[in-house]
């Protein structure tokens, strides 16, 4: 059971007085309640460069992948059959690879990567990983569970379809039980659309996670 660190020092703006790229706030800190409160309103942070100071988000649309609306292509379900699924096994070594400097519009600095390691070390952060046949981590994906809302962070692959199987898995995860769940993934783009992911207003998301933060946590994290 994920354990409640202690309040936030800080307010947040409503996310509507976001500015025109999605922008509602800069600076704060990063500790596990910051974070976690910054979800429960709707926001994300993303620093604004690599070197500058931190950004809390609201996109307007904003992307959600549907639960019942991902696309499973054959080959896709090919490569389900090859890999190891895993849940927070690895969770450091997934932020890690994510964080990798080599990739094209990387982010996450090293202040990120500490934050969140420590809010899956008090239970609110996972990954769900996939492992090839030798046992190498060949894929995964990290992001944030409070109550039927998963915050999609990043992923990463290896190996061909590798980090598409672990977001497979993590949707059947948040299925299994039939409870209606919330996947944000932030913002649209055309590999995320071929796999189902959808734009709504700010609005509209806002209502959904109002909905989602009422519904209990998908069983291997309760």
């Amino acid at each position: 059971m994920p354990v409640e660190p202690p309040p936030t020092a800080w307010g947040f703006p409503d996310p509507e007085a976001a500015d025109e790229h999605g922008i509602v706030g800069i600076g704060a800190d990063l500790e596990p309640g910051t974070v976690l409160a910054a979800y429960r309103r709707g926001l994300f942070p993303m620093p604004l460069s690599a070197t500058g100071p931190m950004g809390w988000w609201s996109p307007d649309p904003r992307a959600v992948l549907p639960l019942g609306s991902l696309r499973v292509s054959r080959s896709l379900g090919r490569s389900c059959g090859r890999f190891e699924i895993r849940v927070d096994s690895a969770f450091a070594e997934v932020v890690a690879a994510c964080a990798d400097p080599r990739r094209a519009g990387g982010w996450i600095t090293r202040d990120i990567q500490d934050a969140y390691e420590r809010l899956h070390r008090l239970g609110w952060a996972h990954s769900v990983e996939a492992w090839d046949g030798d046992g190498r981590l060949a894929g995964g994906l990290y992001g944030v569970a409070i109550g039927g809302l998963f915050a999609g962070e990043s992923m990463f692959h290896r190996a061909r379809d590798a980090s598409k199987v672990a977001l497979v898995a993590l949707v059947d995860l948040l299925r299994a039980d039939g409870v209606p769940r919330l996947l944000d993934v932030q913002w649209r783009t055309d590999h995320l659309a071929s796999l189902g992911a959808v734009e709504v207003p700010r609005g509209e998301y806002q209502e959904r996670l109002a909905a989602a933060l009422r519904e209990p946590l998908p069983a291997p994290w309760t």
